[in-house]
């Protein structure tokens, strides 16, 4: 039933490894279908069905992504950039990149703004599908606690008061016109300085997007009685002067101090149910007044969540020590 989902994955997996590489031969949808086993025909109309766009448009926006982030990060000429990403030249590049954006590339390094990138679709996912898990448990380790104190920063989001986690979240926000998942997460990928981006272009893995949780007195009731909305954003410093897209925020959050619930790296195929519900264990049962802390339910305090299956699955709550 999801064969076709995951083929698609593995065609999408190999579009973003090969732009990395600037390995143009590996993008073709010939060589793409033959080691799928399929026509290109029928490649691109299971594509199209999966994907909601064709092969064509997917390909040529996910390299604008790229190249808009090296033209507001780098020092290469244009010219330079345009070849990279398979632009037969300067002119062909600017007129792509203006007529996706709205701006050439040119301006947009002098003065970069939020544009809708066009992050990397995920069309197969195991726990979307309500799949779980597969295999044996194989990392061993445990759940690490620490303290830290987080200096103060901004935080550019969108949030929703109604919905009750990640999956939950995105349903909801998707009937939202201009709150959806490729609106929003297109919007916070093209943000200059994120204080979590390392470069990658995927929500929750390498982009700085993040999973907030913002104690509100207007907010819903979380399960340890908290009330709380739920938020999508990064991180920025608190310095920002950067223009704030009309469907969102940007929150001062002041320097505090923060316990952190935190697994290491993981299969997210054949871990993931278990590493959440080793966080969930570690939370509920952690002894805060032991540790001469409790939890700071104080109107505007945050919790953030980290979710990158190869690095780490972490939750950081606010603290106020007693």
């Amino acid at each position: 039933m999801y064969e076709w989902q995951q083929q698609i994955q593995l065609i999408v997996n190999e579009i973003d490894q090969g732009i990395k590489n600037h390995d143009d031969e590996a993008l073709t949808l010939r060589g793409l279908s033959d080691r799928l086993g399929y026509s290109e025909f029928y490649t691109t109309r299971k594509f199209r069905e999966i994907s909601g766009m064709s092969f064509r448009d997917y390909l040529r926006n996910r390299k604008l992504a790229f190249a808009l982030k090296e033209v507001r990060d780098s020092e290469k000429s244009l010219l330079e950039i345009a070849l990279d990403y398979g632009f037969s030249s300067h002119e062909a590049f600017t007129r792509a990149f203006k007529g996706t954006y709205g701006v050439t590339p040119s301006a947009y390094r002098k003065a970069p703004r939020p544009v809708v990138l066009r992050t990397k679709i995920n069309p197969f996912d195991r726990y979307f599908f309500g799949l779980g898990e597969i295999g044996m448990i194989r990392s061993q380790d445990g759940v690490k606690i620490y303290f830290i104190t987080i200096p103060a920063h901004k935080f550019l989001h969108v949030k929703n008061y109604e919905s009750n986690g990640y999956w939950d979240f995105w349903q909801k926000q998707n009937l939202i016109p201009g709150q959806d998942y490729d609106t929003v997460c297109g919007l916070l990928d093209s943000i200059k300085g994120k204080l979590d981006d390392d470069g990658g272009s995927e929500a929750n893995s390498g982009s700085g997007q993040i999973m907030a949780y913002m104690n509100d007195p207007n907010g819903r009731l979380c399960d340890w009685g908290i009330p709380r909305t739920e938020c999508w954003g990064v991180r920025l410093p608190a310095d920002y002067q950067g223009e704030v897209p009309p469907q969102m925020y940007l929150a001062d959050i002041p320097e505090g101090d923060y316990v952190v619930f935190e697994h290491g790296p993981f299969d997210y195929e054949q871990e993931n149910r278990s590493v959440e519900e080793k966080i969930e264990q570690a939370m509920s049962s952690f002894d805060y007044a032991g540790a001469g802390c409790c939890l700071d339910t104080s109107p505007g305090r945050i919790m953030y969540f980290y979710y990158n299956p190869e690095q780490y699955f972490k939750y950081i709550r606010p603290i106020r020590k007693i």
